[in-house]
């Protein structure tokens, strides 16, 4: 009766409400139902059962929604009481709470704290130990429920759960009869290694007991008495528990047999139920350069390829319906995906997958864009035709269900979609946790080939992309082959085309290419057949990834001109992802191995050219060659037109693109994502605004030839850029700004080989810089709300090419300094180091460096920078100060003395401080320091050195020097402070031939060239030794014979290195080190020639031979600026000779004689060996 009673009260839920009573409250059931629940008491009888299962019913029943007012501490607080309320032999009602506890937890994503998680979890785990094993299913889905995000709080419980005999450990067994069982119990495992940020992870052995079982699991055929969903679903739980363990874990994979085997199960995984392909994959993939294996039956292969390549137009009315019966599976599953088991949050790697967006555009603007996977967009992406008859790869009897069938084939079609997702998520993750020279073994297990004639291609990554009926396991797939592509230039860079197929084997070289142009097709084959945008988007990114790191500079030509022609349509794109991506792509084409001959050619076709316009268009139309002049421009353009250089008489019609893009309004009505995305804005939305102007700032630096025709135009569109509201777009126009001023000082460089009337003229440069500092170029150097665009802004006026600056107006010139050294005061470090930098390009300009005015206030401004916290700022101005005491020696060799005498003693003295300071910093400042110590030495006038004050500083300067070279810094380190002290040997005034810091120096530079590693140190170290003048500063004959036999051992060891990377350096490091030989005895003295003597009656053949060397190579170039000519070399010979033939010799010494035999062997070996060639070059002398 009581029961009846509780029955009666609760079948109708929460009593309507009246009139008179106060609104519904949220969670106002729960909380009711929950004091009936926590008002009862423990009660055996069967009216008491009865009530609990009513009340347990009713709890299951209620409505949740999302903001339903119920607290995680209530619902925590009513499951403990639940399970005070039932004992473990009652199986029915065990069940039913465990329902519950899956039921709340599930619906309302509460995760239990930690004190009632320990009841719960002793509860359950009693619970499948007591119940009888038909409740076993409900009480691992409860478990599930628990343990899930709270992995870190089960230590307690680990080992009864993954201990030898643990629980999970036998449901999960390979013998489990349930399979249903066994699931749940994968299940359980893969909710227990999912991490949480913050909190500590699973013990590296459970983790590896989990590891095992996943990979047992998924190695494992599928049984007899288990149905096609429940074994997609048991995969599907193995692969997030994998991947949990890769990301939140931090799995490290470091057995090759390990990783091979993880490998292999996911490539199986990666096909699962994909229509029309069947492949047995071996347990372990082991890393090959070739393909180790292909199981693809050979018939079926020719069938799906050449539906591939050729769209079965006249079938498509059938591929929509069966798109059509995919979509509802799709859906099915999508519905029944609120369990925590199929929860979409599964780590980082699975989530990226799920949005599509793993690989962003390369602009900032591209990365935060949403992809249409929401809404009517999403709604497009999936119910989409499949291109190229995709649906048509499955064999016509499948569609010969009834509808009871077909809708039970969809939904494991479906599950079977998510396995395939699962195993290419959990690849994701694993590409992110190995390196990537690891992953590169097994590039043939994933990556296509170019098939042999008359063979089947393996299948790969491309054969999901081509052929999966699911746009969203072809969008997975090619995220995968994106991360594989990143970051590969270097193992990309081996590959090498070549047409000789006659050699009996092929080269890794050759293996590569071929891989290289075999994704190209097959990337090229996806875009046109492609119809869901989201997936479209992710092929275009993909191909930027490929592109961006091939070496197009060792392939045969077209591959790009393929890639090229069929992108331009989507430039028209209605969705903005594509156009977006589609702008990223030729971004990468201009950017890759700039400048191409292949890239330029396509620069320079007709603007028309693969541009069809459509109805969907939502891109501005380009219009005839008078385009810009019907745009609002300034003065300027004109002017521009006239004066830029003619070098193609056809425009470049991405340039034209861009700029439209960026400046003109939109003409079509455009898509509902591009509405969100442009925010009312009668322009493009800005992510496409911000990746044309990255295309423009790749096209100025790459192929400024073409781009400077624009140079006038480009100017008026980053006057627009800077002017308006939106940081990022100032950001981007800053950037362009510096690449074009960048160019511009490369044209004028010493070594550019642009012919003289080929550069945009200096008039105009100047015109372009005045337009800059007229328009918003200062305001957003002064903008200290964005402090990123006021650092690129600085950037950018350190771009002005010297020559223009100096013919600026003078009110400009004063403008660009004031900012800069007003700018140094910033607080923002970014701003600061970019300042910093730019005063260091501004003291080498010509028209600035003679003023001791601007150069002593850069000098104060640089030496407050070093004393900066941030090491980034410090780096800078340590790189400005090396400039700025460049400018000292070079203001020193002008044969006016005016600038050294007005320059402040005061100031050189706190230079040379800062410096010292500077040397015992950080290696990125050291470099730098130890550059400038070695200037301001070499700076120093006679009316310094005399003052006591600079004495110490001195010793203390070239102690820091001498330490340096000494130390075990970076190799950039020691090779600057050996050419600073070679810079000090350089300087008269300083007494090299008393003071006691000389011998230690030369012993640092003895030490370091006979010793070192790195052979650019050694070849530094030799040319600081042929730096001094006279006898007297090489000090003591011990002295002189010390550093003559130190050069001769380094000869010696010349080819003593275990590094590969040196040997390109021996030839320079013997050039050096004979010249220096050869410079000390034209300083020898009568006392230095016995020590000469003994050293070559010792090594005098391996002396002469190498000096032969030196003498023969006069045509190379070598790092340490030795002469190149042969008749400076033979010269320098000679002297050496006349020298020592006019040494007044001690009586009776033969040394003397010795010398000079060995020096007229030498020649008189040169001569003969060089015949009349070298007789016409360097004998008129003789």
């Amino acid at each position: 009766m009581a029961a009846a009673q509780v029955a009666g009260s609760l079948s109708g839920g929460p009593p309507p409400e009246t009139p008179g009573e106060p609104p519904f409250e949220p969670g106002r059931g729960f909380r009711c139902l929950s004091a009936r629940l926590c008002a009862l008491r423990p009660d055996d009888s069967s009216s008491g059962r009865t009530e609990i299962h009513l009340l347990f019913d009713q709890l299951i029943s209620e409505t949740y929604s999302e903001g339903s007012g119920v607290a995680p501490e209530d619902v925590s607080t009513l499951l403990v009481q639940a399970c005070r309320l039932v004992p473990l032999n009652q199986n029915h009602l065990v069940s039913k709470l465990s329902q519950l506890i899956h039921h709340l937890l599930n619906t309302l994503q509460v995760i239990v704290d930690e004190q009632n998680l320990d009841f719960l979890l002793a509860y359950t785990i009693s619970a499948i130990q007591q119940c009888s094993s038909w409740t076993h299913m409900q009480i691992l889905q409860a478990l599930a429920a628990l343990v899930y995000g709270n992995g870190s709080k089960c230590q307690k419980y680990l080992p009864d759960l993954l201990g030898k005999s643990g629980l999970l450990m036998k449901l999960s067994d390979l013998a489990q009869s349930d399979p249903e069982v066994r699931r749940a119990a994968v299940h359980c495992m893969a909710n227990l290694c999912l991490s949480v940020p913050g909190q500590p992870y699973l013990e590296e052995h459970y983790q590896n007991i989990c590891f095992q079982v996943f990979l047992t699991t998924l190695q494992s055929p599928r049984s007899s008495d288990m149905d096609d969903i429940t074994f997609c679903m048991l995969l599907q739980n193995a692969l997030k528990g994998i991947q949990s363990l890769l990301n939140g874990g931090k799995m490290k994979l470091t057995q090759t047999d390990e990783l091979g085997a993880l490998l292999a199960v996911l490539k199986k995984s990666m096909f699962h139920g994909l229509p029309g392909l069947n492949i047995e994959m071996p347990t372990v993939l082991y890393p090959t350069p070739l393909p180790q294996y292909d199981g693809r039956p050979p018939s079926q292969p020719q069938q799906s390829e050449s539906s591939t390549s050729r769209p079965a137009v006249n079938k498509k009315k059938k591929s929509k319906v069966k798109a059509k019966k995919i979509q509802q599976g799709e859906e099915e599953e999508e519905e029944s995906s609120g369990e925590r088991e199929v929860a979409p949050v599964t780590g980082p790697g699975r989530l990226n997958l799920h949005r599509g967006d793993a690989q962003g555009a390369s602009s900032p603007g591209a990365q935060s864009l949403p992809l249409a996977g929401s809404g009517a967009a999403g709604k497009d992406r999936v119910s989409s035709p499949f291109s190229s008859s995709s649906w048509r790869r499955v064999s016509s009897s499948e569609s010969d269900y009834s509808d009871a069938e077909g809708g039970m084939q969809s939904k494991v079609r479906s599950y079977q979609a998510k396995v395939r997702q699962g195993a290419l998520a959990c690849f994701l993750s694993t590409i992110k946790s190995i390196e990537k020279k690891v992953l590169y073994g097994y590039w043939s297990a994933f990556v296509p080939d170019t098939p042999e004639l008359g063979s089947p291609q393996s299948v790969s990554l491309m054969t999901l992309t081509l052929k999966d009926p699911s746009p969203k396991t072809r969008a997975c797939a090619l995220q995968v082959l994106s991360a594989i592509l990143e970051g590969s230039k270097q193992f990309l860079s081996i590959a090498e085309d070549t047409s000789d197929h006659k050699r009996a084997f092929t080269p890794f070289s050759v293996m590569i290419a071929s891989s290289i142009k075999e994704l190209h097709r097959c990337l090229l084959l996806a875009l046109v057949a492609e119809s869901s945008s989201q997936t479209l988007t992710q092929i275009i990114k993909c191909l930027a990834n490929l592109v961006s790191n091939s070496p197009y500079n060792r392939l045969k030509l077209s591959l790009l001109t393929k890639v090229w022609n069929q992108i331009k349509p989507y430039i028209r794109h209605k969705d903005v992802n594509v156009r977006v991506s589609s702008l990223t792509l030729l971004g990468a084409i201009v950017s890759t191995h700039a400048p191409l001959p292949e890239v330029q050619l396509l620069l320079q076709q007709p603007c028309s050219s693969g541009l069809s316009s459509s109805s969907s268009s939502a891109t501005p139309h380009l219009s005839p060659p008078e385009w810009w002049k019907k745009a609002p421009s300034g003065p300027f353009v004109e002017e521009g037109a006239i004066s830029s250089p003619k070098l193609s008489s056809e425009p470049c019609w991405l340039i034209r693109l861009c700029i439209s893009i960026v400046v003109l309004p939109r003409e079509d009505s455009c898509s509902g994502s591009d509405a969100g995305s442009a925010g009312g804005s009668i322009y493009e939305p800005f992510p496409m605004r911000l990746e044309a102007l990255q295309v423009l700032a790749h096209l100025a630096r790459g192929y400024f030839s073409m781009t400077q025709v624009y140079l006038m135009e480009l100017g008026e569109v980053i006057c627009k850029c800077l002017g308006e509201a939106d940081p990022s777009v100032q950001l981007h126009g800053a950037k362009l700004l510096e690449e074009l001023g960048t160019s511009l000082i490369h044209q004028y460089k010493p070594d550019s080989s642009v012919a003289p009337d080929q550069r945009v003229p200096v008039p105009l440069v100047v015109t372009f810089w005045t337009m800059m500092l007229n328009g918003p170029l200062p305001r957003a150097l002064q903008n200290a709300e964005h402090p990123t665009l006021q650092a690129s802004a600085c950037d950018a006026l350190s771009s002005i090419l010297p020559e223009a600056f100096s013919s600026l107006p003078s009110d400009r010139q004063i403008l660009c300094i004031t900012m800069l050294l007003g700018l140094n005061d910033s607080k923002n470090r970014l701003v600061k180091a970019a300042t910093s930098r730019a005063l260091g390009v501004y003291v080498l300009f010509p028209c600035l460096r003679q003023d001791v005015i601007f150069v002593a206030d850069t000098a104060n401004a640089i030496l407050m920078s070093l004393q900066d916290k941030s090491l980034n700022v410090r780096a800078k101005a340590a790189w400005s100060l090396g400039n700025l005491t460049d400018t000292l020696i070079v203001n020193m060799e002008t044969p006016d003395p005016s600038f050294q005498e007005e320059f402040s003693g005061l100031l050189l003295l706190k230079m040379l401080q800062s410096a010292i300071d500077a040397s015992k910093d950080k290696d990125k400042v050291k470099s730098n320091a130890v550059r400038a110590l070695g200037n301001l030495l070499h700076f120093l006038q006679p009316s310094h050195i005399e003052k006591p004050r600079f004495a110490e500083i001195i010793e203390e300067a070239i102690q820091a020097l001498i330490s340096t070279v000494l130390i075990e810094a970076a190799m950039k380190v020691r090779w600057n402070a050996c050419y600073a002290l070679g810079n000090v040997f350089k300087n008269p005034a300083l007494p090299l031939e008393t003071a006691p810091w000389t011998s230690q120096a030369y012993d640092a530079l003895t030490s370091v060239v006979t010793s070192c590693k790195n052979f650019k140190v050694r070849i530094r170290s030799a040319a600081a030794l042929a730096v001094p003048r006279e006898r007297e500063h090489y000090g003591s004959v011990e002295q002189y014979a010390q550093i003559w036999n130190a050069l001769v051992t380094a000869l010696q060891k010349s080819e003593d290195t275990t590094d590969f990377l040196e040997f390109k350096y021996c030839a320079s490091l013997r050039t050096q080190i004979c010249q220096a030989l050869i410079h000390l005895l034209s300083l020898a003295s009568p006392s230095d020639l016995s020590c000469i003597r003994e050293t070559l009656e010792l090594h005098g053949d391996m002396v002469q031979s190498f000096i032969l060397q030196f003498l023969k190579s006069g045509t190379e170039r070598d790092d340490a600026g030795a002469p190149h000519h042969p008749q400076e070399r033979d010269q320098m010979v000679r002297t050496a000779l006349g020298h020592i033939n006019n040494v007044q010799a001690l009586a009776g010494d033969p040394a003397k004689k010795a010398i000079v035999s060995f020096l007229e062997d030498t020649l008189t070996i040169y001569f003969d060996s060089s015949g009349s060639q070298v007789a016409l070059l360097g004998l008129t002398h003789r």
